[in-house]
C-alpha cells in the first residue's frame, strides 16, 4: 500500500479539492483507495459521503489516530491511502508526512501562497520525503501564454528548487460543482478539466509508485 499526504499549510489552496480528485482518479482506475480526513472541517468526508456511485472509502479521524488508520488500511489490503491534512496545523501535518511515502504540496500562484509553501517545503525536506508541488487554481493561459502571476510563481518555485508537477490545475468551476455530488471533474462534461486531472494523475501515479515504501 502507498500512503500519500496532501498538504498546504496555507488555507484556501484547494487542497481538499485536489485530494478528493486524486482519490477519485485512483478509484476510477481500479485502485482500492481509502481517504483519511484529519482536517477538522471534514470537507473530504462530506464530499465523498455525497457520492451516489461506488467510490473511494473514507475515514474521518485525528492526527493522533492516523497510524491506527494506516494499520487498518493495511489489514483491509487497501492499495492507496490518501491523507487530507488540515491547513495551519504543523504538528498534525507532520504526523501525516512521517507516515507518508509521498507528499503532494498544493499551492496557488500568489506571493502569499508561495510564502506559505516555504514551511511545507521545510517540513517534507527535513523528514526526507519525496514530494511534488502542484500549482492549483491558476488562470488559464491566453493564446498559449501564461498569465504574469503564473510565470512569477513558476520562477519562485524554481528559485526554491521545488519539484513541480508538469500539469497546472486551472481555476475551473467544475472542480467545485462536481464535488457537490461527490464526483470528479473526469465524470463531468468539462473536457479540459477531465484531461487536466487525468494528466495530473498519470504523472503523480508514477512518482508515487517510484517512492520508497515507508517502513
Amino acid at each position: 500500500m502507498r500512503t500519500v499526504a496532501v498538504i498546504a499549510l496555507k488555507g484556501g489552496s484547494g487542497k481538499t479539492t485536489l485530494a478528493t480528485h486524486l482519490a477519485l482518479a485512483a478509484h476510477m482506475r481500479g485502485l482500492d483507495t481509502l481517504v483519511v480526513d484529519i482536517d477538522p472541517q471534514r470537507s473530504a468526508e462530506n464530499i465523498l459521503a455525497a457520492r451516489v456511485q461506488p467510490g473511494p472509502a473514507w475515514l474521518a479521524t485525528s492526527a493522533a489516530k492516523l497510524m491506527a488508520a494506516q494499520f487498518a488500511a493495511l489489514g483491509l489490503k487497501k492499495q492507496l491511502l490518501i491523507i487530507d491534512t488540515p491547513a495551519g496545523a504543523v504538528e498534525d501535518v507532520g504526523e501525516a508526512v512521517v507516515l507518508a511515502d509521498f507528499a503532494v504540496l498544493v499551492v496557488r500562484p500568489t506571493l502569499v501562497d508561495l510564502a506559505g509553501l516555504a514551511r511545507s517545503l521545510s517540513l517534507v525536506r527535513r523528514l526526507g520525503k519525496p514530494y511534488s508541488v502542484v500549482v492549483n487554481q491558476a488562470p488559464a493561459p491566453r493564446e498559449g501564454v501564461e498569465a504574469p502571476l503564473v510565470k512569477r510563481a513558476l520562477r519562485g518555485l524554481d528559485y526554491m528548487k521545488a519539484p513541480v508537477a508538469p500539469v497546472i490545475v486551472r481555476s475551473r468551476s467544475i472542480y467545485q460543482t462536481a464535488l457537490e455530488t461527490g464526483r470528479s471533474a473526469e465524470e463531468g462534461p468539462d473536457l479540459p478539466a477531465a484531461e487536466e486531472i487525468a494528466a495530473l494523475w498519470d504523472f503523480l501515479s508514477v512518482e508515487i509508485a517510484a517512492a520508497p515504501v515507508e517502513t
